[in-house]
């Protein structure tokens, strides 16, 4: 009996810190326990690829999204800022599954909607402004190598504006965005990502990438 229990105690002494328990994260998320556990193993060689500390930094998290730690980029940096649900400056297991799971194919499309909108509400503010969706197009477009002009960017944050602002306040509110989203709904196919209805613990090393075309761009 002693010998089990100073066993059950190393292992769980192993978890790394802001480790939940799989059960719970799978009653609050579509995915199942052993998914988790999937993710958990994912989760640790994310977190260890550069600072051994159980949780992802930024530079680990640009690593896994572009293999290269050292790359800046505006979409990257809002993507881990809504995964930093604490906003203590790193991903934890628990906000890594959570914020993991509005990408899950049976994810209410809500909660991808509202978190697309957060992604484009650069300055925190409820409202997507015209610069906002500029500076935003231009990371996604940069971040997927698509060469583009700046006219060409315009004119799609226009169009965007022009048919999502319904209000004509030069801003988007979270009703402008749903509607807008329910009258094109490509802009949430980035927003599904269908690996992860499959994911096993034989299979957990699945990489993070974004896939950007020209229809899936907000327009």
């Amino acid at each position: 009996m002693f010998a089990f229990t100073r066993c059950f105690c190393l292992k769980k002494a192993k978890q790394h810190p802001g480790y939940e328990d799989p059960t719970t994260l799978a009653s609050e998320t579509p995915f199942t326990v052993n998914e988790v556990e999937a993710l958990y193993d994912l989760f640790k060689k994310l977190s260890s690829s550069i600072i051994d500390d159980g949780f992802i930094h930024k530079e680990e998290f640009q690593l896994a999204l572009f293999r290269n730690r050292s790359k800046q980029n505006l979409f990257a940096d809002r993507v881990f800022d809504l995964f930093d649900i604490k906003h203590n400056g790193v991903i934890e297991f628990g906000e890594f599954v959570r914020s993991l799971s509005i990408f899950h194919p049976n994810s209410p499309s809500e909660d991808k909607m509202e978190f697309a909108f957060k992604l484009y509400d650069l300055r925190q503010t409820g409202y997507i402004e015209h610069e906002e969706l500029t500076e935003m197009v231009s990371a996604i477009l940069n971040e997927s190598d698509l060469e583009i002009s700046e006219d060409v960017v315009e004119s799609i944050v226009d169009k965007t504006m022009a048919e999502a602002d319904l209000k004509g306040d030069g801003k988007i509110d979270k009703e402008e965005w749903k509607e807008f989203v329910a009258r094109n709904p490509s802009i949430l196919r980035n927003m599904t990502l269908p690996y992860l209805k499959q994911i096993t613990l034989a299979f957990p090393s699945f990489v993070l990438n974004s896939e950007v075309q020209d229809s899936d761009i907000v327009a």
